[in-house]
Formats: structure tokens, C-alpha cells, sequence
């Protein structure tokens, strides 16, 4: 009898009875680490393929496959100012639209000076109707447009709220950041189509795949630069049109440009992920008819999945605390009956991260997490 009542004995007859749920569970873990080692092995892949290879494999001049001039608007800012000097190194001319010839006759003449390039700097006013773009349109007249370059106005990065910005600076971020920038590529694009070449690159901001407080207009005008440039590419892209999304994390302040603030001095220490602006703009050059949407840097692309993988554990987390709650149910009942779609489909979609490049092993997990909330779901 009490050889019968034995912990060994017990245990032996339960795992004998449980063998098969073992087993299961066991194919679902091996299935689960599969797909993580097999995403992994893709996200390396694509590292290298983007940020890589084109550096180390030689290509056409970017002369020969886009054009002879470049028009940067925005080169006021770090980014834009170091972006148009590595274009200039390839020996692109430069035609530079603004709205203060201070900040960028210097660059002009620099970029002539040191590498031999043409350059031309238009006082553009983008308040005064249609002027600034006749001005703009005429200093393109007989040139090979190749390249378009938009760079975000971080005038208002520092953190501030809706209600405090001026309404003048208010729309002035917004004209700036949204409708120049697409005023822009209507301007420059035909000329792109009639030779069937060209690149459109948008510098935004890695702020756009997320929201953040205190910058709402800033964070808004990336999104918008980001999704613009994703739904021209889709457009244009079958004939000869390369546009690209450039989202870079942070950067280091120009070295020229004085540190008034603590947040300056911080933001122009340069580091492995915070490089120089024209660190950078050599990265991002490199990716030119390589990807369209892309950091430009692999330190910051790095960056990005790790956060990612960071906010799907912790949205795992929440989903798991929230399982035997009232509200748990009712969010599920209102993705099935709001959404008109199968409720697996509907979790699939929540927990994967929107892109056009989307593929079926980045669902896997999450897969598994929807099939086991169905059945959780249907045995209660």
C-alpha cells in the first residue's frame, strides 16, 4: 500500500498520462524558437544586404543612374547640410532651395570650392502663392534633376506642448514639414518622369513609428513624411522613380554650430549610435536604390530592433496580466464585432508590426499567442 501511495509512483503514472501534452508542448516550444532563429537569421540578412554589400560592392556612378543635380530643400539643418556634401563628393551639382540665404550661401561656396561642383542657392518664400515655386521652377530649367532631397525642420524638437507653441509657429511647422515638402516633389517629379529616373528622399525622423508627448506637431509631420514617401514609392517605382524614407534616430549637432543648451551639448557628443552628420550621410547614401525605407545607418537600424522586440514582450506581458479579466474579453469581443473580421486575425494584426514588407515567419509567434487565446477562449 504504500509502495501504491508513493510520490515516485504518482508521478510516474501522471507523466505516463500526460505524455502527449508533454510532447506538445515540447513541439511548441521548438516551433516558437524556430521562428525566432529563423526571423533573426532574416533581420541579419537584410542588416547586411542594405548597410553592407553596397559598400562593398561597387556600383554605377550615381551620376549615371539618377542625374547630374540634386535639389535639397531643408539645408539648414545638420543632416540636409551634410547629406547635399556627400552628394557634391559624387560629383553632383547642387541646387539649394531656402528660406534664409545666410545659413546656406557658406555651404554653397564650400561645396563649389572643395569639390568642384556647380551650386545654386533660391530665396524661396513658399507664403507668397505660386512665386517661390516659379523661381524654383526656373532655376531647373535645362538641368538633369536626378535627386530630391526634403529633410524635417526640427525647429521645435525641444519638448513643449500643443497648447504652448504659437499658432504662427504652429503652422509654420506644419507649411514647412508637410506642404513644402510635397510642394517640392510636384515641382521636381515631372522632370524625373520625362527621363524614367530620379530619387525622392524624405529625411524625417525615427520618431514617425511611434507617438511621443510634447513634440505632437513634430511627431505628426514625420508620420506624414514617412507614409508620403512609402505611397509615391508604390506609385512611382515601375517607372524609374527610387523614393526613400529616411528615418534617423539621433545625431550629432553640426561641430560648427554653438551649444547654448545642455540638450545641444548632449545630442552633439558623438558616439557609435549618435554619429556625425556626415557619418551618417555617407551611410545613407549608400542605400540609394537599395531599400525605401530605411534608417540610413545600422547602428540606428540595430536600434530599432531591439525597441521592437522590447514593446512585443511587453505588450506579451500586458495581453498575459489581462487574460482573466472582464476587460480582456471585451476588447476581444470588440476587435470580432467592431472589425467584422475572424478574432484570430484580428489579434495577428494587432501584434505585428505594420510594414509593406511584412512576411509570414514575423507572425509565428505571435501566431502561436492568437492560437492559444482561441482555444483558452473556447474551453471557457
Amino acid at each position: 500500500m504504500a509502495a501504491v501511495d508513493s510520490f515516485q509512483f504518482l508521478y510516474r503514472e501522471v507523466s505516463r498520462s500526460c505524455s502527449f501534452y508533454f510532447d506538445t508542448l515540447a513541439l511548441v516550444g521548438a516551433l516558437y524558437t524556430a521562428s525566432k532563429v529563423i526571423v533573426l537569421l532574416r533581420d541579419c540578412c537584410v542588416l547586411v544586404r542594405v548597410h553592407f554589400l553596397p559598400r562593398m560592392i561597387p556600383t554605377k556612378k550615381l551620376t549615371q543612374r539618377y542625374g547630374d543635380w540634386a535639389v535639397v530643400y531643408g539645408a539648414s539643418e545638420p543632416v540636409a547640410t551634410a547629406y547635399a556634401e556627400e552628394l557634391a563628393r559624387h560629383g553632383i551639382s547642387i541646387i539649394f532651395v531656402t528660406r534664409d540665404h545666410t545659413s546656406v550661401r557658406d555651404t554653397a561656396a564650400s561645396l563649389s570650392q572643395s569639390y568642384g561642383v556647380e551650386t545654386v542657392v533660391i530665396l524661396a518664400d513658399f507664403s507668397l502663392d505660386q512665386a517661390a515655386s516659379k523661381s524654383i521652377t526656373e532655376a531647373m530649367q535645362g538641368k538633369d534633376i536626378g535627386f530630391l532631397v526634403n529633410c524635417l525642420d526640427e525647429s521645435l524638437a525641444l519638448p513643449q506642448s500643443l497648447t504652448e507653441i504659437p499658432e504662427k509657429g504652429l503652422l509654420d511647422l506644419v507649411n514647412k514639414n508637410i506642404a513644402v515638402a510635397t510642394l517640392m516633389t510636384r515641382l521636381v517629379l515631372p522632370g524625373m518622369l520625362e527621363r524614367s529616373r530620379g530619387a525622392v528622399v524624405n529625411i524625417s525622423s525615427g520618431s514617425c513609428c511611434r507617438p511621443f508627448p510634447g513634440t505632437v506637431a513634430l511627431t505628426a509631420s514625420t508620420g506624414y513624411m514617412d507614409h508620403f514617401s512609402r505611397a509615391l514609392h508604390f506609385e512611382y517605382s515601375s517607372r524609374g522613380i527610387f523614393v526613400q524614407s529616411l528615418m534617423p534616430f539621433q545625431i550629432a549637432k553640426s561641430e560648427l554650430e554653438p551649444s547654448s543648451s545642455t540638450t545641444t551639448t548632449t545630442s552633439s557628443t558623438h558616439s557609435w549610435f549618435v554619429p556625425k552628420p556626415d557619418v551618417y550621410a555617407r551611410h545613407a547614401v549608400s542605400t540609394l536604390g537599395v531599400s525605401n525605407r530605411t534608417t540610413g545607418y545600422w547602428p540606428h537600424t540595430l536600434q530599432v530592433k531591439i525597441k521592437t522586440s522590447q514593446d512585443m514582450n511587453k505588450l506579451s506581458e500586458s495581453l498575459t496580466q489581462e487574460n482573466l479579466t472582464d476587460s480582456f474579453f471585451s476588447r476581444l469581443c470588440d476587435l470580432k464585432t467592431c472589425q467584422h473580421v475572424d478574432l484570430s486575425l484580428s489579434l495577428s494584426l494587432s501584434l505585428c508590426r505594420p510594414s509593406p514588407q511584412l512576411g509570414l515567419m514575423r507572425c509565428i509567434p505571435e501566431g502561436i499567442w492568437v492560437l492559444g487565446s482561441r482555444v483558452f477562449i473556447n474551453l471557457s
